[in-house]
């Protein structure tokens, strides 16, 4: 064992406050993993909420994990180290249980990297019951686990906060009987929300696609996603302070879900129905949150679409507490809003209207309008706002080559009327190609050609290479394609995650497709037929998916789908 791999991890806990330590042996153990640096885990705002209600029980211990820096990486394998906690400095073949949290598709490789490095047989099938019991959940793991099924014992379907505690009870209950590991994980896959790979057979139709799925008969035929009804009951805020985060704030949910209806998103689905949380609640976290002295975060799907959200302003600005947002809606931005923010420092404002053209936003369903946009833009430069950025999609369906001009277009005109109200600031692009995902409208539809969007995201960039004062960024078209194949990806592929990781890692991805004989295009080119199985259906997140197939024909005839309201029973969340 390497001491200064030890005293790394103790330096790290020692610039944490927050932080939960409990001597050995006084609880059951509990590995919280997050598939990254410390630094992108540490600003997830799900791994300190369950942090918080794991060691606020009495019979466990949870300590965390990450992905070591690449240096730090070298000397665990130099020394032949297993992976070790940052409150112990166990390893991580030692927990009982092992928990990841995957948000990313791009993860999946980094989970077996956290397996491998801490000693964990890394196929589920091959575990003893010797070894830790490995479970998943996040976003991810709600809409599609099945690449990650050879790994995983057991998945998390939806939020955590209520199932974890019902997992638990289970696991323990278990275990205090003397169950073996394949009984323990027959009665955890009896947990309501709780998915067991094992239990649910996929068989396959010549041409790949899903023909069924078919399960044990000791187990549901179907797991139902499980949501928090009250916000309240749960806090959801910042537990461990720490300087080493994305931008350093101290994090509050306001609001969780979105009921607009976007029919790219999958947020929008994964967490509906949308919920807010009472200003009284959220007072009581932002008094907590002021004791430490740290800018306030706010997070939630849809910030300005918090009901309460001027009053609220008010409130943090009158506790003498700056405060921040990640984005806005350009149709629901307030003018108080705007200027609560400039008054904490804002110096750059992020709006999301998605694509460059009303037509395509209508495809969408964004609801944003030109007028919107400019409207937006206009309260920030009249607060004071120096910088602006647009977040952008390319590759959306339907779109044609006149949607690539009217990004151009837009941003030109943004940029003038940016000019015209004295705002002589930057205006930063950000575009991404859009990824079809699974339980959303689109996920029938194919991804755009990686050639198309590679020459269309070039075209853009060059576009504005000589043009003052706007900066153009891209990401790269080919890591969308991995996360395309994985987003929509059946259990085949978790024998190519596990090859490519043998061969390297994610840059060996394509040559592990080729390997088992499976074709990219499968995954990405096709539309799926109306009633295909796909091979997420053993999950049950509440929407219909005769409602999803709907929004596609809405979509092609730019038809709006209204918003969430009360007593609204169109997509089945709500029933």
């Amino acid at each position: 064992m390497s001491w200064e791999l030890k005293a790394n991890l103790q330096k790290i806990l020692n610039n944490e406050d927050g932080v939960s330590v409990f001597p050995a042996g006084i609880r059951s153990k509990f590995a919280l993993v997050y598939p990254n640096s410390y630094f992108v885990g540490m600003s997830n705002l799900g791994i300190h909420i369950l942090y918080q209600q794991m060691n606020n029980r009495k019979d466990t211990a949870c300590e965390r994990f990450f992905l070591p820096e690449k240096l730090i990486e070298k000397e665990y394998i130099r020394t032949n180290t297993p992976l070790m906690s940052i409150e112990n400095q166990e390893p991580l073949y030692e927990f009982p249980l092992i928990g990841f949290a995957v948000s990313f598709e791009m993860d999946y490789f980094n989970v077996l990297k956290i397996l491998e490095l801490g000693k964990v047989e890394l196929l589920a099938a091959k575990r003893t019951n010797d070894d830790p019991i490995v479970i998943a959940g996040g976003a991810c793991s709600t809409f599609n686990p099945e690449p990650l099924s050879l790994f995983i014992d057991a998945f998390i379907i939806g939020e955590g906060e209520e199932t974890i505690h019902l997992f638990l009870d289970a696991y323990y209950k278990a275990k205090a009987d003397n169950l073996t590991r394949e009984a323990i994980l027959l009665r955890l896959a009896n947990v309501p929300g709780v998915y067991v790979p094992r239990y649910y057979t996929h068989e396959y139709l010549d041409d790949g696609i899903v023909a069924k799925i078919t399960h044990d008969d000791k187990v549901p035929s179907q797991i139902h996603r499980q949501w928090v009804q009250d916000l309240d009951a749960y806090d959801a805020h910042t537990v461990i302070r720490t300087n080493d985060t994305e931008f350093n704030l101290y994090l509050i949910e306001i609001a969780r879900g979105c009921g607009r209806h976007c029919r790219f998103c999958m947020a929008g689905y994964a967490f509906r129905k949308p919920r807010n949380r009472s200003l009284e609640s959220i007072e009581k976290m932002l008094i907590e949150a002021q004791t430490y002295g740290k800018k306030v975060g706010l997070m939630g799907a849809a910030i300005s679409d918090y009901p309460e959200i001027n009053t609220l302003c008010h409130k943090i600005l009158d506790l003498g507490m700056p405060m921040s947002v990640a984005s806005f809606r350009a149709d629901s931005v307030t003018k108080d809003l705007v200027d609560s923010l400039v008054h904490s420092g804002l110096k750059t404002l992020t709006l999301a209207p998605e694509a460059g053209s009303d037509k395509m936003r209508e495809i969408i369903n964004k609801g944003i309008k030109k007028e919107h946009l400019f409207k937006a833009i206009e309260l920030g430069a009249n607060a004071g706002v120096a910088n602006f950025r647009l977040y952008i999609m390319i590759g959306l369906p339907f779109e044609t080559s006149d949607d690539i001009e009217a990004i151009l277009t837009m941003t030109t005109e943004v940029k003038a009327y940016m000019e015209s109200l004295g705002c002589h600031g930057k205006l930063t692009l950000s575009i991404n190609p859009f990824i079809p995902k699974p339980v959303t409208p689109f996920q029938w539809l194919p991804m755009a050609d990686i050639k198309q969007s590679d020459h269309d995201l070039k075209y853009i960039k060059t576009s504005f290479k000589n043009t003052k004062q706007i900066d153009v960024i891209i990401e790269s078209p080919k890591e969308a394609y991995i996360q395309g194949i994985l987003a929509r990806g059946d259990r085949r592929l978790s024998h190519v995650l596990y090859r490519a990781h043998q061969l390297g890692g994610s840059k060996s991805f394509k040559q592990a497709m080729k390997e088992a004989n499976l074709d990219s295009a499968f995954y990405l080119y096709r539309e799926r037929s109306e009633h295909e199985v796909f091979p997420w259906d053993t999950l049950d997140l509440g929407i219909n998916k005769s409602y999803l197939y709907r929004e596609i024909e809405n979509a092609k005839q730019r038809k709006h789908t209204v918003q969430c309201f009360d007593g609204c029973k169109r997509c089945g969340v709500c029933h």
